[in-house]
């Protein structure tokens, strides 16, 4: 299994669990946000980061007013010398243990649409900017209507072409993992139990905008008691009131994860939108986020 290969790699050890920051702010008020607290802030007892992914977003395909192609970071191009800085610090991440994915996706529609309509044209686009920045894997965030064909022939096409090494994860809203309210179009039981089922090294479930929330287990034991690995199942919290709707106090949601990691031994981790503001640190100190989580899950 993927997860187990993941875990021979020590990407995952059981020593360590899942500490994921999305990275979408790259600039706060024009002044770049540094990667470089993930790496100057270790763990003491394993002398590693505390975080263990990092998700740079949001990535989106489309089309220029000239008709052309393009993949965005944002609202330019990743090649763009604003992320010179940003790719450096990125390389110098993966240095030191940390993997480093493209979110796809996300709130503004119209990539995944793009992708399956002219799949030749995007396709080979959406690979080659893997292969240039070295990324280690892929955070689907769908939040469109796709078909369960197309999300399965992605899956199988990026497993096929970059291999076991690579993650792919989804990031559904967590009722969508049990089958009650979602934003993909397709069933993620469904893709789960599907061919590219195994192919899933885990989902970054949405605990948050009305959707689900961290305030309690419930929804968490909800999503495993509907049949998925708690290795599986990363809980997602927005990190900051000011990055979405259903922000959860942090000393809550400590408690809520520590419940969690006593009742799920292999729970598969948390995950923070986003990392500019992240509380209780804020943009002084967003690492003390995945201090606080690495705490709440021992």
């Amino acid at each position: 299994m993927l997860l187990g290969l993941v875990a021979a790699l020590g990407l995952l050890g059981a020593e360590q669990k899942r500490v994921i920051y999305y990275y979408q702010t790259q600039y706060d008020n024009n002044v770049y946000v540094s990667l470089s607290p993930i790496w100057t802030t270790l763990n003491p007892e394993n002398g590693k980061p505390y975080v263990t992914d990092v998700m740079v977003a949001a990535f989106h395909l489309g089309y220029n007013t000239d008709g052309s192609p393009y993949i965005h970071l944002n609202d330019n191009v990743p090649s763009d010398p604003m992320f010179t800085t940003m790719w450096q610090e990125v390389a110098t991440l993966q240095s030191y243990g940390v993997t480093v994915r493209m979110m796809l996706g996300g709130a503004a529609q119209g990539s995944y649409a793009d992708l399956f309509n002219a799949w030749s044209t995007f396709y080979p686009i959406l690979q080659q900017t893997l292969e240039q920045y070295n990324l280690n894997g892929i955070d689907l965030d769908v939040e469109e209507d796709v078909t369960l064909a197309n999300a399965e022939m992605l899956i199988d096409q990026l497993n096929t072409d970059f291999g076991s090494k690579f993650l792919i994860t989804l990031a559904p809203v967590a009722s969508a993992l049990w089958g009650g309210a979602n934003l993909s179009g397709f069933s993620y039981p469904q893709l789960y139990k599907s061919s590219a089922g195994p192919k899933i090294a885990w989902f970054n479930g949405q605990f948050y905008s009305g959707f689900a929330t961290l305030a309690s287990p419930a929804d968490y034991e909800r999503t495993i008691d509907y049949g998925y690995p708690a290795d599986k199942i990363v809980a997602g919290m927005i990190a900051n009131s000011a990055d979405g709707s259903g922000y959860v106090g942090m000393g809550t949601v400590s408690k809520t994860v520590n419940s969690l990691v006593g009742q799920y031994a292999h729970f598969g981790g948390v995950f923070a939108w986003e990392y500019f503001n992240a509380e209780p640190g804020g943009t002084s100190d967003p690492i003390e986020w995945a201090e606080v989580m690495a705490t709440a899950m021992k």
